[in-house]
């Protein structure tokens, strides 16, 4: 066995203790019964993506709070959906490796860990009673293409990206009492086992990105930011908008308009963006793609 594959088993085994300590079943580990809280918001308010505008300002305060459920759901949607597409690369990424290895097999323990979130999320949705949120066509489009190619550093770095960015917020309010009970729940659970897959993308990362060319290095580069511009404009479906009388299109608008949304967006990739660039996934011709999406 080579030094690499070695590092990588040591890696895995550590991840695979931790996964056999802190893994959690939520049909088990959390209260689906458990009535919601009267006047707690489901994200923070103000990092709602009309929070600041004129459109926020007519809301009355129950309507703030309904709007949060929805984005809040719009978000977990898009993430349930992306965890759809990391299994498929998940699977395509162990194919080919030894199984006996505890590298191999932490890989699909990650992918077990998705599925159980992908149910998480689906039943978060349907405890809240909101519509079926979800990504734009060409967003849907474009993944089955990326979850059937996608491989070498900037597939991982596509995973911390989404991971990254909704980690940073859930972080923000598993602890905070002004925040739903359910919620609060979710998002534990989901950081505590997302820490995992973070450490596992991210040194693959560190592994595979000195090997690229100066050409292979820019495709990776720009696949990463077209990623990250995807996931991050998607988070949010326009419809949500309706559950507070707001027109999709209307809403929309204010929110791309928002400077408060650009910088909620900024504060969501303060963790991956530094990881990324010196890693020398962010540079170049990809600057301009993570700059129009407000990520940095």
């Amino acid at each position: 066995m080579g030094v690499e594959a070695q590092d990588r088993d040591v890696t895995a085994a550590r991840l695979l203790k931790s996964s056999a300590k802190n893994s959690y079943d939520p049909y088990v580990d959390i209260d689906w019964t458990a009535p919601l809280a009267e006047g707690k918001a489901f994200m923070p308010l103000e990092r709602v993506s009309l929070y600041g505008t004129d459109l926020w300002a007519k809301l009355t305060p129950e309507q703030r709070i309904e709007l949060s459920k929805h984005e809040i759901a719009s978000i977990m949607s898009v993430g349930l959906w992306f965890e759809i597409v990391l299994m498929q690369l998940l699977a395509r990424y162990v194919f080919d490796l030894d199984a006996r290895s505890e590298h191999a097999q932490y890989a699909m323990t990650e992918i077990g860990d998705e599925t159980r979130h992908s149910v998480m999320f689906a039943r978060t949705a349907e405890r809240l009673g909101v519509p079926r949120y979800g990504v734009p066509k060409v967003v849907h489009r474009a993944a089955k293409v990326f979850g059937a190619t996608a491989a070498g550093p900037s597939m991982f770095a596509s995973v911390l990206v989404a991971e990254e960015t909704t980690d940073r917020l859930q972080r923000s309010m598993m602890d905070d009492d002004g925040i739903q009970p359910l919620i609060r729940s979710v998002n534990r659970i989901h950081v505590v086992e997302e820490a995992r897959h973070v450490r596992f993308a991210k040194e693959e990362v560190l592994r595979e990105t000195p090997k690229l060319s100066k050409a292979a290095l820019q495709r990776h580069r720009v696949r990463t930011a077209l990623v990250a511009f995807g996931v991050i404009d998607s988070m949010v479906d326009p419809r949500i908008y309706r559950s507070v009388g707001i027109d999709p299109r209307e809403g929309r608008a204010a929110a791309l308009a928002n400077p408060h949304f650009h910088e909620t967006r900024r504060w969501m990739a303060e963790k991956i963006v530094p990881f990324l660039r010196d890693a020398g996934l962010i540079g170049g011709r990809s600057e301009g793609i993570w700059r129009r999406a407000h990520l940095i």
